[in-house]
C-alpha cells in the first residue's frame, strides 16, 4: 500500500517526523496484528508491505494516518489535509509477487537518487519496523 502527500507535498520534513511516523506505525502493527514485510519512507510518501483483512488494513491505516496528520500539522504549525487521497493498496497472492513488491519498495529511494545502495536507506527495512526506531 501506499499513501502520499496533498499535492505531492512533504509529509516527513526530517527525521524526527519519520520516527514519529514509524512510532506511530510500530502502534498499527502490534494493535492490527499486521504481520510487515517491507516498509519505505520517502519524503512525498511512503510504502507499506503488510499481511492483514481488508478490516484491518483499512482501520490501522486510517489511525495511522489521521494521527500522523495532527501530529505533523501541529508540529509544523501547518493546518488542512497532509495526505491527498485515501491510500492505495493491491492484493498480493502469490509468493514471487510478494518478493517483486517487497523489493520494488526497497529499491525505491536508489530510483528517486537518494541514496545509490537501498540497504543505505535508513528509513526503510524489511519486517521489523520497530529495529530502525
Amino acid at each position: 500500500m501506499t499513501a502520499r502527500g496533498v499535492a505531492r507535498e512533504l509529509i516527513f520534513i526530517d527525521d524526527d517526523d519519520r520516527r514519529a511516523f514509524l512510532r506511530l506505525l510500530a502502534d498499527a502493527v502490534a494493535r492490527q496484528q499486521w504481520h510487515t514485510h517491507a516498509f519505505c519512507l520517502l519524503g512525498t510518501h511512503y510504502h507499506l508491505i503488510v499481511s492483514t483483512t481488508r478490516a484491518r488494513l483499512s482501520k490501522g491505516l486510517h489511525r495511522l494516518n489521521t494521527i500522523y496528520a495532527q501530529h505533523f500539522n501541529r508540529r509544523h504549525g501547518r493546518r488542512g489535509h497532509v495526505f491527498g487521497d485515501r491510500f492505495a493498496s493491491w492484493v498480493i497472492d502469490e509468493d514471487e509477487h510478494l518478493a517483486a513488491a517487497c523489493l520494488y519498495v526497497l529499491e525505491n529511494p536508489v530510483r528517486a537518487g537518494l541514496c545509490e545502495r537501498a540497504e543505505d536507506w535508513r528509513w526503510s527495512g524489511v519486517k521489523n519496523v520497530r529495529s530502525i526506531l
